[in-house]
């Protein structure tokens, strides 16, 4: 019997970086600070610096109390602009069920949300969940935002499971160009999820 997975890989586009969330977090978060001022004066960046470091503290915070594995941002300006978006890698357990199927746990997901769908990705069976999630001032979320999740069950491993999720305002509206446009190239980064064991 095959070894479940205990990793995964993503393809990214240009200007996507990762941060885990485990281990070599801040190393991580000093090569994006380190990318993104590179090109300017030391003395003049510092309190954009500074805020944008807060930020990343505040997302990687937020995102380890999802139980974040990993957490993937866009760092470079796409045509001039800056993008509002995000990936988060979870692990998720439906609790210790003796004999649990996948399929039926995923069926179940899907019928559960309005916008979901099953999908199989690297061949284990997956569910698409497209919506939008209100604004949140208490977790300093002042728009409305495009969520895409896929919930995907770990081969030989019927209880833990993987969610990945994107969310993005836009261009300050969910359903917008930008978002429409965003959440393709996230479709099209999730074609490329593979499972490994390290």
């Amino acid at each position: 019997m095959t070894a479940p997975p205990n990793s995964y890989t993503l393809v990214l586009p240009p200007g996507w970086k990762q941060i885990p969330l485990r281990q070599g977090t801040d190393d991580a978060v000093r090569r994006i600070l380190d990318l993104t001022f590179e090109n300017f004066p030391r003395d003049e960046v510092f309190t954009y610096r500074r805020d944008l470091e807060k930020r990343l503290a505040l997302q990687i915070r937020q995102a380890r109390d999802a139980a974040g594995l990993d957490l993937y941002l866009p760092v470079e300006l796409m045509h001039g602009i800056p993008v509002a978006a995000s990936i988060l890698v979870s692990e998720v357990s439906f609790g210790s069920v003796e004999d649990i199927d996948p399929d039926m746990v995923a069926l179940r997901l899907a019928t559960a949300a309005d916008g979901s769908e099953t999908v199989l990705l690297d061949g284990a069976i997956a569910v698409r969940t497209d919506r939008v999630a209100a604004a949140d001032p208490a977790r300093q979320a002042e728009f409305p935002s495009r969520r895409v999740d896929f919930v995907i069950s770990v081969p030989q491993d019927p209880d833990r499971w993987l969610a990945v999720v994107f969310s993005t305002i836009g261009a300050g509206d969910p359903y917008d160009e930008m978002s429409e446009l965003l959440v393709g190239l996230f479709d099209a980064i999730m074609s490329t999820f593979r499972w490994e064991n390290r």
